[in-house]
């Protein structure tokens, strides 16, 4: 079995439903319709249901990978912060007898969901084929160094600025990182 392949937002937005549900966080994509199949009918997935297909990284301290946290005035107590509300694995905000937690690792410290990673330049490339059948003809450069082609953008020295965004408040879906693709007057096609 191969590495598995990078997912666009727009593709992971394509499984926002009931029976296939996706979300981005943190720089990575999750499978959660099991999750959903599992506690199908429980209020507790709105939250989950309501963001299908989108990114949740907001939801997440990027450093503990947990969920965020606030002190609650009323108790002077670390809560978690889940201001969409309350959704599974995340415990009542007071002590309550009826709160099953044996369900072992919460839904988001648990890998069995996520389904991607990063793609070579070159699995970018086939991808672009379809949009562009000379695709092959161009020199893809970022800052003005020419890009390897059998790495990733990490491999190629382009940082992922998730983190900085996130610190600084920033909405990252505000700023593009931009490659760019110079062409070699070549009209090869393959």
């Amino acid at each position: 079995m191969g590495r598995p392949k990078y997912f666009t937002p727009n593709e992971v937005s394509l499984h926002s439903t009931l029976g296939d549900l996706w979300v981005s966080y943190l720089g990575k994509v999750y499978n959660l319709t099991p999750l959903v199949e599992e506690y199908k009918g429980d209020v507790l997935l709105k939250p989950i249901i309501e963001c299908a297909g989108k990114d949740i990284s907001h939801w997440f301290d990027p450093k503990t990978k947990d969920i965020l946290t606030h002190v609650d005035p009323l108790s002077g107590c670390v809560k978690y912060y889940t201001p969409r509300g309350r959704f599974v694995h995340v415990p009542p905000p007071c002590p309550r007898t009826d709160w099953c937690n044996d369900f072992g690792r919460p839904w988001w410290k648990d890998n069995r969901y996520e389904v991607c990673s990063e793609e070579t330049l070159d699995e970018i490339l086939k991808r672009y084929l379809h949009y562009n059948s000379h695709a092959h003809s161009y020199t893809w450069k970022h800052n003005g160094v020419s890009l390897d082609m059998s790495k990733t953008l990490s491999e190629n020295g382009i940082p992922d600025e998730d983190e900085e965004f996130f610190d600084a408040r920033m909405d990252r879906d505000l700023f593009s990182l931009s490659i760019c693709l110079y062409f070699n007057d070549d009209l090869t096609e393959f």
